[in-house]
């Protein structure tokens, strides 16, 4: 059986939680539009042809693969996560790298595009436009937290 997706979308959450670092990341998961469904973590690769789409409700319960990044912490820390995608000039597919840190957003799209290129030179290839997505947040005193991005595949061939 194939599994090839044909489309993703680009989706991204934060929040934070009286209760525990889990809760904030489950609410995270309810604001990006996926917390109903039962995620499967996938690697980095978009394969040839598949398209972004807008951000679309899933079916409750759906396996659904994604590539996920999730950072999570405590009061007063600043907490980024993101992912970071790009299409080879050649029209074979193309790749996506995620990545979280203790601080800002800006550093962490800095990270995202580093890898991003070199996954580009591992490979011997060229890639377009790096697109990158990203939360942080500063967690609240006496709260827990969590920011999260995610490459969701929706459809497959």
């Amino acid at each position: 059986m194939k599994l090839i997706p044909s489309e993703f979308f680009i989706t991204s959450g934060k929040a934070s939680s009286e209760v525990s670092e889990l809760n904030a990341f489950d609410v995270a998961l309810i604001k990006a539009g996926i917390g109903e469904q039962n995620l499967v973590a996938v690697s980095s690769v978009i394969p040839i042809g598949a398209k972004r789409i807008e951000r679309t409700e899933l079916d409750m319960g759906a396996v659904t693969h994604c590539v996920l990044s999730q950072m999570r912490g405590s009061e007063g820390e600043i907490i980024s996560a993101g992912i970071a995608y790009a299409f080879r000039t050649d029209g074979k597919g193309g790749y996506v790298a995620e990545g979280h840190l203790h601080g800002s957003a800006k550093n962490l799209e800095v990270e995202l595009r580093n890898k991003m290129t070199e996954m580009a030179r591992i490979r011997k290839i060229e890639l377009g436009e790096i697109h990158t997505c990203t939360e942080a947040m500063k967690i609240p005193l006496g709260c827990f937290g969590c920011c999260l991005a995610s490459l969701v595949f929706t459809e497959y061939q």
